[in-house]
Order: structure tokens, then C-alpha cells, then sequence
């Protein structure tokens, strides 16, 4: 019996993660498949020749209408999800809330993720043969200026639960994966009240719980 979905993802990926959030709180079923970033899984054939950016996540589509397509970019994938299953809706239904949240989400993932990612990591080690601390320090200072212009927007919005209102939405699934990789190389989160009370309400909750890092089954790969 086919699952409704694969999604093709990697436990660390922040982006991966966006997209096991929005399943979660969704509680949309889904077969787990592994392409591990760090051994370079997904340059290998096995999957370029289903993937044509070569990147996590990618939704493979298995039931229904769309049996058959394959989708990248965390953010378009999270959008797809809400317009096909709209409830519990991440995206507001006004469009100036929209444009809020889409604003939120994509300072983190089109302004601090890209700077970031595994991949600019290791080309700023191998290739411009920079030393790990001064990769740290890379990493260390596009978060935190990322973090800072984030909390500068979340305060000029009303104060809610979560990034935007008091449900979750897309920033929210982008959030949470920033600050889990921001933690690992010891970013600091001081002087973020908003932004980390947003992360800390999301935690209490079980889809971002179940959706982390350390219940992934390739997380001792």
C-alpha cells in the first residue's frame, strides 16, 4: 500500500525540518527517506535523476490528483500542503497577514539559511581553505544578524504567541529549525525575548517535538 507521500530530506537539514513540521501539525502520513547531506547521498545518480537541484527536501507525490509529482523548496512544499490541506491553516487568511508571515519566513530562509547551509560551509573550508573557527565565526555572525533583524520585525507586529497570531504558521515551521542548527554552533540567542518565546511556545508543542532532529531514524547515520 502506497503512503500518500515521500519526502526526501536529511535530519540536520533546516529545511528538511520546515517540512516535517508542517506534516506534523498537519498530521499528514508520510514515508521517511533518507539523503544524507554529509556523505554526499544526494550527488550520487540514485537521486539527481529524480531531483534536478540535487537538494532536500523533495515531496514525492503518491495518491490523489498530483500521484506522480515531485516538489522542492521547503517553502513552496509547506505552501502546496496548505492549499491542498488547509486545516490547521499556516498562512493566514488575510493577504496583509500573508505578506506578514511570508515576510518572517523568508528573512530567515532566503536571508540567514543560505549564508549557512552545509554546503557554503564546507566550500568556505575546502575550497577558500578557511579555518573551522573562522567558519564558526561565519556562522555565528550571519545568525545573529539574521536573529536581530528578525526581532526587530516580530517587535513592530503585535505581541502573540507565536511569530504571527496564536497558531502556528510558515514562520514558525522556519523558525524552530534556525534556532535547533543556530544551538549546535553555540549562536547567541541573548537579547531575542520575542523571537525565543515564539521557539519556546512552538516546543511545547507535539508536532515540533516529533518533527526534530533526534526523532528522525537516520540521526545516528
Amino acid at each position: 500500500m502506497l503512503t500518500p507521500m515521500k519526502l526526501y530530506n536529511y535530519f540536520r537539514s533546516s529545511a528538511s525540518f520546515r517540512v516535517r513540521i508542517a506534516l506534523a501539525l498537519k498530521g499528514l502520513p508520510y514515508e521517511y527517506v533518507s539523503v544524507h547531506l554529509a556523505r554526499g547521498d544526494h550527488k550520487l545518480g540514485a537521486y539527481t535523476s529524480i531531483s534536478a537541484d540535487a537538494l532536500v527536501p523533495m515531496l514525492a507525490l503518491e495518491e490523489g490528483a498530483d500521484s506522480g509529482e515531485r516538489l522542492s523548496q521547503s517553502l513552496a512544499i509547506i505552501e502546496y500542503l496548505d492549499e491542498t490541506h488547509p486545516t490547521p491553516a499556516l498562512l493566514p487568511a488575510d493577504a496583509l497577514g500573508r505578506a506578514r508571515v511570508r515576510a518572517l519566513a523568508q528573512s530567515i530562509a532566503c536571508e540567514i539559511h543560505p549564508l549557512n547551509n552545509l554546503r557554503v560551509l564546507k566550500y568556505l573550508v575546502k575550497e577558500l581553505k578557511v579555518t573551522e573557527d573562522a567558519k564558526t565565526t561565519w556562522y555565528r555572525h550571519w545568525v545573529r544578524d539574521g536573529l536581530e533583524s528578525f526581532e526587530r520585525q516580530l517587535v513592530q507586529l503585535p505581541a502573540t504567541t507565536y511569530c504571527f497570531g496564536n497558531t502556528p504558521t510558515l514562520a514558525d515551521c522556519c523558525l524552530v529549525p534556525q534556532i535547533f542548527n543556530g544551538k549546535r554552533f553555540d549562536v547567541n540567542f541573548d537579547g531575542l525575548p520575542r523571537t525565543m518565546a515564539a521557539f519556546d511556545a512552538c516546543m511545547k508543542l507535539e508536532a515540533f517535538q516529533q518533527a526534530q532532529p533526534s526523532n528522525c531514524p537516520d540521526n545516528d547515520a
